[in-house]
């Protein structure tokens, strides 16, 4: 019965890793190695990712307004920029709520605070501070904003942030760049290491498989408990790699928020979120190349 044959091989294949303990603990080790790193680059990834969008949501164009611009000059002005297509808001801040967060961002300072109070004037001046709706299209925006000729234009804060976001994406790439060569060298690591305890595992049975051809058995129930081992042992590296990357994450997690504050940016729910996706294909990839792995080295060492 093919069905009772699928579950004797299974369990050929549990007593193959018992027996064969530090080997198989050896594979395992191998392939939580493996996962772990994976799940690490992914990690650095959605951090960075994160990291970027932070600083997109922070640029921002600065238009200084003229101290004796009116209200209605300014709300002109404000319209006007808004209606460019590349703007994605524009905010008006006052001469007054301007010295409000002067003050705010001071409030531990005594001495800016008694400067500011012998003034007794509101030495700032009203602003538009512009959003652009997308980043790569910065320079453009820049180039509009050039273009309007208004006399209650004071100044026009336009350091370019590109630079810096360039930085960060070349920064990102090579990081990435070196975990994918990284990945690649545990995969083949992990590929020789299934390869060898599969063949040592075949020589150490190769008695009872002698018999089991003797006594008629087929390829398939021959070779099959050493595939399932292999599948058996993604299953336990990546229940292993789960047991150890959750409770790094809630270590990361409040340096996290502390850096990013007043961000979303929460790693266990993305984890959570993405499970199947992430660590079912984790799953699925490295079954495979365990199958491959082990498939080759039964084919060439189980013709006994």
């Amino acid at each position: 019965m093919p069905i009772i044959a699928f579950f004797r091989a299974i369990k050929f294949s549990i007593q193959d890793i018992a027996r064969n303990f530090w080997l198989s603990l050896v594979t395992i080790i191998i392939l939580v190695l493996a996962l772990s790193l994976v799940n690490i680059l992914l990690t650095v990834q959605v951090v960075t990712q994160s990291a970027i969008n932070s600083l997109k949501e922070k640029i921002d164009v600065t238009l200084d307004l003229k101290a004796q611009a009116q209200e209605g000059e300014i709300l002109a002005l404000k319209s006007q920029v808004s209606n460019l297509d590349k703007v994605r808001s524009v905010e008006y801040i006052s001469k007054g709520q301007a010295i409000e967060t002067f003050r705010k961002e001071h409030e531990n300072d005594p001495d800016i605070l008694q400067a500011l109070r012998e003034l007794n004037t509101n030495p700032l001046t009203a602003s538009l501070i512009i959003k652009p709706k997308d980043i790569d299209q910065y320079d453009a925006l820049i180039t509009d904003l050039n273009k309007i000729d208004s006399p209650i234009i004071d100044s026009r804060n336009f350091d370019n942030p590109k630079t810096m976001l360039d930085k960060i994406n070349v920064v990102t790439d090579k990081i990435n760049q070196i975990g994918v060569a990284v990945s690649l060298l545990f995969v083949l690591i992990t590929i020789l290491v299934v390869y060898n305890s599969i063949r040592v595992t075949i020589y150490t049975h190769q008695k009872e498989i002698r018999v089991m051809r003797l006594v008629g058995a087929s390829n398939w129930f021959i070779r099959a408990p050493f595939l399932i081992s292999s599948i058996v042992y993604t299953a336990i590296g990546l229940l292993l790699t789960l047991l150890l990357f959750y409770p790094l994450l809630n270590l990361m997690q409040p340096y996290l928020e502390y850096f990013f504050n007043g961000y979303k940016l929460n790693l266990i729910t993305y984890f959570q979120a993405n499970f199947i996706m992430i660590f079912g294909t984790q799953f699925v990839v490295a079954s495979l190349v365990n199958l491959l792995a082990s498939f080759i080295a039964v084919r060439k060492y189980s013709r006994i």
